[in-house]
């Protein structure tokens, strides 16, 4: 926002400066000009007189002196001529004869005016050609041609036009840097406040935003301060309640473990049924509380990465995959599952390692109870534009065209997964982790039948500056 105000204070600056700084030139220029004409032509008009003396007395010799003086002071060239062009002094090296001198003589001697050209610039190094009738009216007797050198007065234009650039120059500093005063003065605000936005959409320790800038800034800084403490305060009661809940059901539910399991040696045969009914949805129950724990610690997570600079952290998706493949490889043996990773080149993945292997277990996990026995699941990594892939693929039922979009909401499971241990909740874990990455999972029907879903984060190119990322995994219980 900042740059976007600046460059439009800027360019009214610049406008400004120009307005006044362009005519001013101009003005100087022509006056400077004018004042070369004006004494220009008030030397014609003493040379004009002489003329008109000598055509009286017959005696050029006051008049070829003065000339003469003229030019060797000043260096310009003067022509005088009488009424039937006849040369009285030529002094410079101009000659009557030349064209354009010719050409003054002949407007002269008709009495018509001549004009002596436009206003002069700094650059301006052609002389100027001056003319004048001698006589007034109908009664010319001679011309008078004066060539005129404007150096003088391009160099005094050139030296005015400086200090009216310096002068503009200076205005114009002193105007931008009012400008970015006052710009940094409203932005600034802005800045703080959106920082504590970000804070607060991260659910970290809010920042109070500083009042600053106009009023109207101060007074929603004081009106996002009070709504950032309530909105804290009711957030940090939530994470209370699910922290305090899920450890005061662990102690009852360790304790009715221990209970039923001291009931078993006690119980009838009849009762056995009833007996691995009620140990199975304590199981459930375990798990459920450790997923919805876990999945409460990756919107956290989730909302820090998206606050947080996170561009220093990479992994080699490849060899995380196949280390994983290696850690469930006896559980799906178990299951009759074939598992195996497609060989690849090494993928970078803009992640934590912890993070793509708790992901991975998730994903590997969902595959092995789901695509059923002797499905094959295969896991692969590659690129594709600016995304990194990691793909886990099955061959069993999948999932139903309408049902796939239904894969990562919270606590949902298909009807024909309902007998399966589960919570409904991994998918959902997987993705907020992702996400806080920059990143998305993406479920899709595999070909000729299955599943197939992909993670897309942000690829680490090779050269980087990346940071490399030394967490392990530490979860395999994070389960859809």
């Amino acid at each position: 926002m900042r740059t976007r105000v600046l460059t439009v204070v800027l360019a009214f600056i610049v406008l400004a400066v120009a307005g006044f700084a362009v005519p001013l030139l101009g003005v100087t220029a022509s006056q400077r000009t004018q004042q070369l004409i004006a004494a220009r032509t008030a030397d014609l008009d003493r040379f004009a007189g002489l003329t008109e003396q000598a055509a009286e007395s017959g005696d050029t010799s006051a008049l070829t002196a003065e000339v003469s003086r003229y030019t060797e002071l000043y260096g310009e060239a003067v022509v005088v001529v009488d009424a039937r062009r006849a040369v009285l002094v030529q002094t410079g090296g101009m000659r009557a004869a030349d064209p354009a001198v010719t050409r003054l003589v002949d407007a002269a001697l008709r009495n018509q005016p001549v004009s002596p050209g436009g206003a002069l610039r700094p650059w301006s190094r052609a002389d100027r050609l001056l003319a004048r009738p001698v006589g007034t009216g109908t009664r010319v007797s001679g011309a008078v041609v004066l060539r005129a050198s404007v150096r003088a007065a391009a160099d005094g234009i050139a030296l005015r036009w400086a200090l009216v650039l310096v002068g503009a120059g200076l205005i114009a500093v002193a105007c931008v840097l009012l400008a970015r005063a006052a710009t940094r003065w409203v932005v600034r605000p802005l800045h703080r406040l959106d920082h504590a936005v970000g804070a607060l959409a991260a659910g970290l320790p809010p920042e109070h935003a500083r009042a600053g800038g106009p009023p109207e800034l101060r007074q929603l800084a004081t009106g996002f301060n009070r709504m950032a403490d309530a909105v804290t305060t009711a957030l940090e009661q939530q994470r209370r309640l699910v922290a305090d809940t899920s450890h005061q059901l662990r102690n009852p539910l360790a304790a009715l473990r221990l209970r039923i399991d001291s009931l078993q040696s006690r119980l009838p045969a009849s009762a056995t049924r009833t007996y691995t009914g009620v140990t199975a949805e304590l199981e459930r129950m375990e798990h459920l509380l450790d997923d919805l724990l876990a999945l409460a610690n990756a919107e956290h997570r989730a909302g820090e990465l998206s606050v947080t600079d996170v561009r220093g952290t990479w992994c080699e998706a490849t060899a995380v995959a196949t280390t994983q493949v290696q850690l469930w490889q006896p559980l799906a043996e178990q299951v009759g599952v074939h598992l195996a990773t497609v060989p690849g080149p090494s993928v970078r993945m803009a992640c934590a390692e912890g993070e793509l292997a708790q992901v991975a277990d998730i994903l590997l996990d969902n595959a092995i109870k789901y695509a059923g026995n002797g499905a094959r699941v295969e896991t692969r990594c590659f690129t594709e534009g600016p995304d990194a892939v990691f793909e886990v693929r099955d061959d069993g039922p999948g999932l139903a065209t309408a049902e796939l979009p239904q894969a990562g909401t919270r606590f949902w499971r298909s009807e024909r997964h309902r007998d399966v241990r589960g919570s409904g909740l991994g998918l959902a874990i997987a993705e907020r982790l992702v996400a806080g990455r920059g990143g998305r999972i993406e479920c899709a029907a595999a070909h000729p039948q299955g599943l197939r879903v992909r993670v897309r984060l942000p690829r680490a190119e090779d050269g980087t500056s990346y940071a490399h990322s030394d967490s392990k995994s530490d979860s395999k219980g994070h389960t859809a």
